[in-house]
C-alpha cells in the first residue's frame, strides 16, 4: 500500500504544535475530514506557511504516519484573503466551518459538502457588508438541507397543516419548534409550551435561560435552550424564501425584497439566524461556539441591540 496519498482540501481549523508546526483539520473531497501535521509551517520561510492558513484550498500530498499523517506538499488552488480582512466575514466563515466540522465524515468522500462550502465562502468574500448576515443565514439553511435535517417550513410539523403567512392580518402568528422539526401552527405551539410547563413543574427543573443566551457550561446544554417561540408572518415568509434560495443569484437583496416584503431589516435576519442556530445546536447536540461572535458583530435579537436595525434589504 502506498505511504502517500493525494487530496484536494480546504483548511477548516489550525492549531499550533511544538515550536514551528501546525495541526490542520482539512475538509477533503476524497477522504472527508483529515488531520495532518504541517511541519515547519509557522516559520516565515516555509513553503507551507501561507498554504496552511484558514480557508485556503490546496492540492495536497500527504504521507501516512503512525499517529498523525504529515503534509509534505501543498499547491494552492484558491484562497479567500478578504475573509480575514473583515471581522464580520471572518466570523461568518468560521461559523460555517464549524457547521461543516459537525457534519463532515472521515474516510468518506465529501464532494457535495466541499463544493457547497467553497461556493458559500465565495459569496461571503464578495458580499457587501449589509449582505453578510443574509448570505450566512441562507448558507446555514443549505448546510442543514445537505445534512438532511433542515427545518420544515411549509407545513406544521405536528399537524401537517399548510402554513401560509398572512401579511394582511395584524399580529398573525405561527410557531417554531426545534424539537418538533421546524414551523408549527400557533395552536400547536401553545400545546408544546403547556406540556413543557407541566413537565418542568413535575421535574422541578431550573428556570429557563433567556432567549438567545443558552447555558453551555454543562453537558446537558439542551435543558437551557429556548426551543419554541412564535413567528410573525414576515419571519415565516423569510424562512420559506430561504428554503427556496439556491445560492445562484448574485442579487440577494433584491430577490428577498421582491418575493417577501420591502421592509426586511437586519433585525429580521438576526432573528432567523438565531432560530437556525438554536435548531442546528439542538440537532447536532453541540454548541456552535463561533456563533457567539455574531451577537458581537451584528447585535442580538433578544436584546434589540441592532445598531443598524433600520437597514432595509
Amino acid at each position: 500500500m502506498s505511504r502517500t496519498y493525494k487530496a484536494t482540501g480546504i483548511n477548516l481549523k489550525s492549531m499550533p504544535m511544538g515550536e514551528s508546526d501546525r495541526l490542520l483539520t482539512i475538509l477533503t473531497q476524497e477522504y472527508g475530514l483529515v488531520q495532518v501535521l504541517a511541519m515547519g509551517s509557522r516559520k516565515h520561510n516555509s513553503s507551507l506557511s501561507g498554504r496552511s492558513g484558514l480557508f485556503v484550498v490546496n492540492q495536497l500530498l500527504i504521507a501516512k504516519g503512525k499517529t498523525l499523517d504529515k503534509l509534505t506538499q501543498a499547491e494552492t488552488i484558491e484562497s479567500y484573503p478578504k475573509l480575514g480582512q473583515d471581522l464580520k466575514k471572518l466570523t461568518a466563515s468560521q461559523y460555517l466551518a464549524e457547521l461543516c466540522l459537525f457534519q463532515a465524515l472521515s474516510e468518506q468522500p465529501q464532494v457535495e459538502l466541499f463544493t457547497l462550502l467553497n461556493q458559500q465562502l465565495k459569496h461571503l468574500e464578495r458580499s457587501p457588508t449589509h449582505l453578510i448576515l443574509p448570505y450566512l443565514t441562507c448558507a446555514i439553511f443549505q448546510l442543514l438541507t445537505l445534512e438532511g435535517i433542515a427545518p420544515q417550513v411549509y407545513q406544521c410539523c405536528m399537524t401537517q397543516a399548510p402554513l401560509l403567512p398572512d401579511m394582511e392580518t395584524p399580529n398573525w402568528q405561527a410557531g417554531f419548534s426545534a424539537s418538533a422539526g421546524g414551523a408549527i401552527t400557533q395552536a400547536a405551539l401553545q400545546q408544546l409550551q403547556q406540556r413543557k410547563s407541566a413537565t418542568r413543574l413535575q421535574a422541578d427543573a431550573p428556570a429557563a435561560v433567556p432567549a438567545g443566551r443558552a447555558n453551555y457550561t454543562n453537558q446537558s446544554f439542551k435543558r437551557g435552550m429556548p426551543l419554541q417561540r412564535s413567528l410573525s408572518a414576515l419571519e415565516l415568509a423569510l424562512l420559506q424564501a430561504i428554503a427556496q434560495f439556491d445560492g445562484a443569484c448574485e442579487s440577494l437583496a433584491q430577490t428577498f425584497a421582491a418575493s417577501i416584503h420591502p421592509a426586511i431589516t437586519l433585525a429580521d435576519w438576526l432573528t432567523i439566524e438565531w432560530l437556525l442556530r438554536q435548531y442546528a445546536q439542538y440537532h447536532f447536540d453541540r454548541p456552535i461556539r463561533s456563533a457567539a461572535l455574531i451577537d458581537a458583530c451584528f447585535g442580538s435579537p433578544s436584546t434589540g441591540s441592532m445598531s443598524t436595525s433600520s437597514k432595509r434589504f
